[in-house]
Order: C-alpha cells, then sequence, then structure tokens
C-alpha cells in the first residue's frame, strides 16, 4: 500500500501550478513545505508555520539542502492560519497540508490538539480557492490522538456538500492506522455560509 504522505501528495501535485501559493500548516521536519515548493516553483510562494524552533530549523536545513529559498517559515501555531497569511492570499490558496500529532524525533508530549487543528481546518476552508485542496494526515497511535481524528472527521463531515468533497483514506486495516483526510473545495463560500457551518 502506497504511503499516506505520498498520497497526500499526489492529491496536492494535482491542483498545484507554478506560480501557486501553499500553506504547510504543521511544517515538521519539512517535508510537506519542500514538496510544495518544488511545485510552485520561484514564482510561487509557500507558508510554513510550526510553534516548534525545533521544527522550523529542521524545514530551514531541509530547504537549504535542496536549494530553495522562498518558503516562509512562520513560529506560530495552526490555529492562526487566517492572521498568519497576508489578507491578499486569502481565498487564492492552492494546497494546505496538515500533518498531526508530534515532530518526529522530537518532544513527543507536544501534539496537535483538537481545539487548535479544528480553528485551523476552518481558516483553512476560507483560505483555499475553488479548486483548492486540503489534506490531513491524522495518528491514533498517541494520546489524544484518536480525539484529534474523530474531530478532524466530523469537523468535514459537516462542511456542505455542495462547496466541499471530502475522502478518507486508511492506512491500512489496522484500527491504529494513522488517515489521511482529502478535502478539496468545489466553490467559494460566503461569510454567511462559514458562520452557519
Amino acid at each position: 500500500m502506497r504511503k499516506l504522505t505520498e498520497l497526500a501528495h499526489e492529491h496536492c501535485r494535482v491542483v498545484l501550478r507554478s506560480g501557486d501559493v501553499a500553506i504547510d500548516a504543521t511544517a515538521g521536519n519539512g517535508h510537506d513545505t519542500l514538496f510544495l515548493a518544488q511545485q510552485v516553483g520561484v514564482d510561487g510562494k509557500v507558508f510554513a508555520l510550526d510553534i516548534q524552533e525545533q521544527a522550523l530549523q529542521s524545514t530551514t536545513s531541509l530547504l537549504q539542502s535542496y536549494g530553495i529559498g522562498l518558503a516562509e517559515l512562520i513560529k506560530a501555531s495552526h490555529a492562526i492560519l487566517d492572521s498568519a497569511i497576508p489578507s491578499k492570499h486569502h481565498g487564492q490558496i492552492a494546497a494546505v497540508m496538515f500533518n498531526l500529532g508530534y515532530l518526529p524525533g522530537g518532544d513527543k508530549t507536544v501534539i496537535t490538539k483538537p481545539k487548535s487543528t479544528l480553528q485551523a481546518v476552518m481558516q483553512a476552508t476560507k483560505l483555499l480557492r475553488a479548486g483548492g485542496v486540503m489534506t490531513l494526515l491524522c495518528y491514533t497511535g498517541h494520546a489524544g490522538g484518536t480525539e484529534e481524528t474523530e474531530a478532524v472527521r466530523q469537523c468535514l463531515n459537516n462542511l456542505p456538500r455542495k462547496e466541499f468533497a471530502t475522502e478518507e483514506i486508511p492506512g491500512c486495516d489496522d484500527p491504529q492506522s494513522p488517515l489521511l483526510f482529502v478535502t478539496k473545495k468545489l466553490a467559494n463560500l460566503n461569510d454567511t455560509d462559514i458562520h452557519n457551518i
């Protein structure tokens, strides 16, 4: 079975073009940031957020090793996506990627939480352009992971069907397996629609 990280990249690759703007909402060790930067090219822009300095340093090192300097790294929670991303890009984002849980190789007690993740997801729905995609890789094998995964599932299932389409992809049959959620924005919501979700 294909790795869920690779499948997330495949779904984003379909919509990303040179010159696009994309977001890695949880930079981690920088693999999604690197992928997004490679897709949008020198004419595009990638914003990568993480609350941990170690994550931003790892991401910087990875990008530098590939000679990429166009990503803007932001030390902040994914919960403030809308204020972290310049307003001129709101509604213009081609892809938003989330890799939830803890930083591999880092402090496993620092994890993403349902409340901040759901705030980020709802903000991402407004940031995405029509035809844009959001991927969320969720892990259930750590404390709090199952609760966060279920919260994400419910949030995505409650999005208006005429504006969003979501696919849920399991890593394998193991109930502890990671899950990949892929949400495509079919149309732009107005503010009234967002507040009614």
